[in-house]
Order: structure tokens, then sequence, then C-alpha cells
């Protein structure tokens, strides 16, 4: 059975932009290109954000080109950093200083969320047992860090953390893979049609491809044409999926999948997908 002795509400890493005072919108740079209809530096808000701290054409971002803002999630951290590490201070009137630091602080907490997700999501795999108790104690250091002083997490060295988390990931990938059947039914199969860590995968062509247990970690899937491919038990942290043809793919016990990597990709009804991650609007709006 999967590990429950300690996780966390996935809900809570679920952006909540009802409790967050659109830190993303103001804290984050992004510049004019495909993604972005205009440049913005880190600490402007976006001429879209309205007082309310809402956007005022978020049902028509893709349309205005802000498609970028519709591939984004903060995992949470943005009601963590406005409710919890700043105590609900807004940061439209708090001193100019306060602002900075809470726009310092917010990118740190949303890596430490990332962070939780991963970990939450391997706690649930029967596969990476030999490994749960190890996982239990990166995620309550994790949900520890979450919760300093905007000062220590300013200071927070968290790259080194991300690596010391991402050992314990990848090997809880190596345990789940090894339990997937792959190609012609053998399970645990080695080689390098498994091992896709990494790969230059743009704009291939990979329709009805067998993909089951691979490692696709960090893989540039940019536009790549994955129409029915057999996704089922891979490994899919960090992959960019940006354009990504997953019609009629199956993403069953998919491990490590984002609802923001999903976002940008292209899907369709008969896309069958992990219950981590919900199919997004656009795949049925035709945009």
């Amino acid at each position: 059975m999967p590990d429950q002795t300690k996780t966390i509400d996935p809900a809570s890493l679920r952006g909540d932009c009802a409790q967050c005072f659109g830190l993303c919108c103001v804290a984050l740079p992004f510049a004019a290109s495909a993604d972005f209809a205009l440049d913005k530096p880190a600490g402007k808000p976006c001429p879209n954000l309205r007082g309310d701290h809402r956007c005022g054409i978020h049902a028509d971002l893709r349309t205005k080109g802000f498609t970028g803002c519709t591939v984004y999630d903060c995992f949470g951290a943005g009601q963590k950093v406005s409710q919890i590490t700043f105590g609900g201070q807004d940061w439209r009137t708090a001193p100019k200083e306060h602002a900075r630091r809470m726009f310092d602080v917010f990118p740190v907490v949303r890596q430490l969320h990332e962070l939780l997700w991963y970990l939450t999501e391997a706690l649930g795999l029967d596969a990476a047992g030999p490994v749960h108790a190890d996982l239990r104690r990166a995620l309550e250091r994790t949900e520890r860090l979450t919760r300093q002083t905007p000062e220590e997490l300013a200071a927070l060295d968290v790259a080194a953390h991300r690596q010391e988390v991402n050992v314990l990931l990848l090997r809880s990938s190596e345990l789940a893979r090894a339990s997937v059947a792959g190609p012609k039914g053998k399970k645990g199969q080695k080689g390098k049609a498994k091992d896709r860590r990494g790969a230059d995968l743009i704009g291939a062509r990979l329709r009805g491809a067998d993909l089951r247990g691979a490692s696709l970690r960090g893989a540039y899937l940019i536009a790549a044409d994955l129409t029915g491919a057999d996704l089922r038990g891979a490994d899919m942290i960090g992959a960019d999926l940006r354009d990504t043809d997953l019609t009629d793919a199956d993403l069953t016990g998919a491990f490590f999948l984002t609802q923001p990597q999903l976002n940008a990709a292209r899907g369709s009804a008969g896309t069958r997908l992990p219950e981590s991650v919900s199919r997004p609007v656009h795949w049925t709006a035709g945009g």
C-alpha cells in the first residue's frame, strides 16, 4: 500500500488566487515572445492586474497573447507567502522594502512547494517503498523550510536542497519504473529505449511509440508528435511539453507530471491522464 504516514493535502499545493496578492503577476519577469505580449521586469505589476489582485483578462489570456500565464502554477506558494510568511499583509500597502522582500521570497517558496508536490507523489508510489522513510523525512524538512521567516527564506540555498531531494526522487523513479511492463511485456527492461533522460526530442515523430516505464526526465519534447503514444508509468519530471501533441496518448500511471507541463501541451478527450492532474480546458475548447 502507498505510504500514508505523512503526506500533504494536494489542494494546498495548487495555486489559490483568492488567497494570494497576485504575486506571480508582480514578482516574476517576462519578456515579449510567443508566450507574453509585452516585457515586464520583476517587481513591476502586470498591466492586466486589477486592484483586487485578479487578472483583468483571465478568460482571454490565450487570445490576447499571454499563453505563458495559462501554463503557470505556483504550487500553492502564492497563498503561503501571502497569508503565512507575511501574515496577510498586502504588498500594495506595505513599505517598499517589505514588498521587495515578499517578491524575493515568492520564487524560493515556489520551488519548495514544487518539491513538496513531487515528494508527496513519490510517497504514493507502491514500488518506492524502500525509500518511503527517507521521502517522509525530506517532506517534513521541506515543509518546515516553507514556514521559515522571510529573512531565512531569502538566505536559503534552495538549489542545494533541491539536489538532495532529487537523489530520492531519482531512486523512487528507478524503483517505480522497474515494476512497469515495457516493450514485449518484460518488466524492468533496461537499455537506451527506456532512458530518454534529457534527450533532444524536439519535433520528434513518436506517434504510437511504446514509452512504458521510460525516463523522460528533462527531455525536450517541444512540438513532438506523441499521438497515441503509450506513456504508462513514465517519469515525466522536468520534461518540456510545450506544444507536444498528446492526442489519444495514454499517460495512465505516469508520475511527476505537473499541471503546468500538461497545460503547455496539446491533447484531446481521448488522452488518458493520471489522477493527479486535470484535463486542460483548452484541449476541448479548441485553444
